[in-house]
């Protein structure tokens, strides 16, 4: 093999040649990094996972299997934060690998990041799309059938457009400055917080001590296959990674915006289980009887109900089902901000592989004015819209997986 494709490139070498050379404006604080990490992190998982991994594999012990979860993502966390601080670009990954694994591992590393970030980001938009038009119907406004859904998916169907407009106006926020997609991401982190802590508040007085018994009614086997599934609602915090290059103080602002934000997400997630479970008892909603012969077990349409949104359930059971708007503009506010992250993170390996001149120089242009990786933003927004409004979502779900 040519020697060339395994050579590295020293850490000294990276940073230099980024200081010397076309770089990004750094002017994100460890609060705002902290605050991306958040905005990754909580999507819908902390609405839907957590239920359907409790009724069916842990039951009240899913707060172990979060634990758990937490903790493997701790390990690769401590890594990314590691890195991070020694290598303060935008590459993650990618600039990792070419510092330590060489050229051709970099480059293979960096196409991966790439095509995650972007197939990501058109399985989110197209589940965006879904949770807005759901909100939209909640106030009698239908979309026509040839605008709400891909070509294929229902008879009518052309486009989505909702999945296609999002996509464009997060990527016309990102072309316009790092600075101001922080502030929007920083709303979106509020408001599915408020929905969070809501939550918590209103269902705390609610729980009943004998619903968390028996505690592991599936087994230690039962709380690990949980913490397979609720891996997923951890997904994300490597993002803060790709914006090494605009942290004002990487070496110690990315190692707190990392792990802060995956130390906060995992308490949530523990608390949100604990308050769930302690409201409805799960296993009673589990979809297969003989997973604990002798437990009661509801008729199949409540399971579903109770599956398909836990939180907004175990509200209706405490009688709030006036807060389930709030809990449905948390999961729209949850999606849009791991749709940012997402979207944010993918131009930056691209724009740092073309930099590093492993793809076409003349796209790792900086804007002049707001100081953001421009070229390489738009042509990931566009590619991104058109597969969103044109594929449909099982079809990219699995490409995602």
């Amino acid at each position: 093999m040519d020697s060339n494709l395994l050579k590295t490139k020293s850490i000294e070498a990276l940073v230099d040649d980024v200081e010397k050379g076309k770089h990004l404006k750094r002017t994100l604080t460890a609060f705002d990094l902290t605050l991306l990490g958040i905005g990754a992190i909580i999507g819908t998982g902390i609405f839907v996972l957590t239920g359907t991994a409790a009724a069916n594999q842990a039951g009240p012990a899913i707060t172990m299997s979060y634990v758990l979860a937490g903790l493997a993502c701790g390990f690769a966390a401590l890594c990314y934060a590691e890195f991070a601080a020694m290598i303060p670009i935008s590459g993650s990954a990618y600039a990792y690998a070419y510092a330590t694994l060489g050229e051709v591992i970099a480059w293979m590393i960096g196409w991966d990041l790439i095509l995650e970030y972007a197939v990501g980001s058109m399985t989110v938009s197209i589940g965006w799309s879904g949770y807005f038009q759901r909100i939209l119907a909640g106030f009698g406004v239908d979309l026509p059938v040839w605008m709400a859904a891909a070509p294929g998916t229902m008879p009518g169907a052309v486009i989505n457009l909702p999945a296609i407009v999002i996509v464009l106006l997060i990527t016309a926020l990102l072309v316009v400055g790092i600075r101001e997609s922080a502030r929007f991401n920083a709303t979106m982190v509020a408001i599915k917080l408020a929905a969070v802590l809501f939550f918590i508040v209103a269902g705390f007085k609610f729980v009943k001590p004998e619903n968390w018994s028996p505690f592991a009614p599936y087994g230690w086997s039962g709380i690990m296959a949980a913490g397979a599934v609720v891996f997923f609602a951890y997904i994300g915090f490597d993002a803060v990674s790709t914006t090494a290059e605009e942290a004002k103080n990487p070496s110690r602002d990315l190692p707190i915006g990392i792990i802060a934000s995956l130390v906060i997400c995992t308490v949530l997630y523990i608390v949100v289980a604990g308050v769930l479970t302690g409201i409805v008892p799960v296993t009673h909603f589990r979809t297969l009887e003989a997973g604990l012969p002798g437990t009661p077990i509801v008729p199949l349409d409540q399971s579903t109900e109770f599956l398909n949104a836990p939180v907004a359930y175990a509200l209706h059971v405490i009688d709030q089902d006036w807060a389930a708007g709030l809990i449905s503009a948390g999961a729209v506010a949850g999606i849009t901000s791991v749709l940012l992250v997402m979207l944010m993170g993918q131009p930056r390996i691209f724009f740092s592989m073309s930099r590093d001149r492993l793809l076409p120089e003349r796209v790792s242009k900086v804007h002049p004015r707001f100081g953001t990786p421009y070229i390489t933003t738009i042509i990931t927004g566009v590619i991104v819209a058109v597969f969103a409004g044109l594929t449909p979502i099982n079809v990219v779900g699995e490409m995602t997986s």
